[in-house]
């Protein structure tokens, strides 16, 4: 594509773009590294911008005031990281699902509702009173139990189970292995043992809900375990049954979620990180990696830590401990230094009384 044609497409997708230098035609997008002769790349972030030196890339998509070699011809626009995702859209297309229809080697229970245009893989299971929307991929290995229901355009990737009577919405896509409504850990202590509480409840998917590889969703003990249209989950992610997670949340690989938490919209959860069950998560909370969330959160904080702070609080408490080391040493030094000032002047400690429960010198 033609630079000036693919700056015509950025523009028209809603990141106004202009071009800086030779009008070539480039063939593919990679990054900054790996690109060749005849490829675009991007520069989303400034504080990488001595990675420009070092590319091979014919074009770069970046912002305006970025230097770049005379070489290299330029789309500039004000966010590099969306016109970048229109770009390998137009050059690349979206990945092309295999056309099978239905094989003869899957397994369709005679009850089951089957939409327009199906492409169901040898292997795949759609189990009884089942119903798949229309122009649905559902590949080999995966198993739609009794009543579960797609709605159109979904794809599941090998090995997908998706448990009796949940609901996956549109366009909804789950990558391989992962499990949509197992039971939940429900059960009731009794003496030394544990009995088993049935879960009775369903998990559902909004529209347009994109689920990793190797997560598992309950299902609800008692009502519904959601995840509200749009949200996106990176892989090994785990949300607990009854759990509420609001619409376009963005969680990355192994965030856990345990059950009855309640998540409001564009929630972002950094890899790894930890939510305690039965609390609240305001609307556009976004939470670094590896933090650990034990109390309800308000909407639009950015936090940090475990337990959680203010991220610019966890910063400066983090820069504290790096710091332990060499005031450990230090106090230590000073402390060495006090007593030869006592042993000098003949100073004795002597315990006083008590104050507060607590003896003072």
């Amino acid at each position: 594509m033609k630079l000036s044609k693919l700056c015509e497409t950025i523009s028209q997708a809603g990141f106004p773009a202009a071009l800086d230098g030779d009008d070539i035609t480039v063939c593919a997008v990679n990054t900054l590294e790996e690109a060749r002769p005849g490829e675009i790349s991007f520069l989303s972030n400034p504080k990488y911008a001595s990675a420009i030196a070092g590319t091979r890339a014919s074009a770069i998509v970046t912002e305006n005031g970025i230097e770049t070699p005379p070489a290299i011809s330029a789309i500039r626009c004000d966010n590099p990281y969306a016109a970048i995702t229109v770009a390998i859209i137009a050059i690349h297309g979206h990945r092309l699902q295999p056309q099978w229809g239905v094989s003869e080697q899957a397994t369709i229970d005679p009850s089951a509702k089957i939409g327009t245009n199906p492409n169901i893989a040898a292997g795949a299971t759609i189990a009884a009173n089942a119903t798949i929307g229309d122009n649905c991929t559902i590949y080999p290995g995966c198993y739609v139990a009794d009543g579960a229901t797609l709605g159109d355009d979904c794809a599941l990737y090998p090995n997908v189970v998706i448990y009796d009577r949940c609901q996956l919405g549109n366009r909804v896509t789950v990558h391989a292995c992962s499990v949509i409504g197992e039971d939940g850990l429900g059960y009731a202590p009794h003496g030394e043992n544990w009995i088993k509480i049935p879960q009775i409840g369903i998990a559902i998917l909004g529209d347009d809900v994109e689920i990793g590889a190797n997560c598992s969703i309950d299902r609800a003990t008692l009502g519904e375990t959601t995840i509200g249209a749009g949200t996106k989950f990176s892989n090994n992610v785990v949300i607990g049954h009854g759990t509420k997670i609001g619409p376009n949340c963005m969680f990355v690989g192994q965030v856990g979620v345990a059950g009855s938490a309640t998540i409001g919209k564009h929630v972002t959860l950094g890899g790894q990180v930890g939510v305690s069950g039965h609390l609240e998560i305001g609307d556009d909370v976004q939470v670094a990696g590896q933090s650990g969330i034990h109390n309800s959160v308000e909407a639009g904080a950015k936090l940090f830590g475990s337990p959680v702070m203010p991220i610019a609080r966890a910063k400066r408490a983090l820069s504290v401990v790096r710091q332990l080391p060499e005031w450990t040493k230090r106090i230590k030094e000073l402390e060495r230094q006090i007593k030869e000032l006592r042993d000098k002047v003949g100073c004795e400690t002597v315990e006083e009384e008590k104050v507060d429960g607590d003896k003072v010198s």
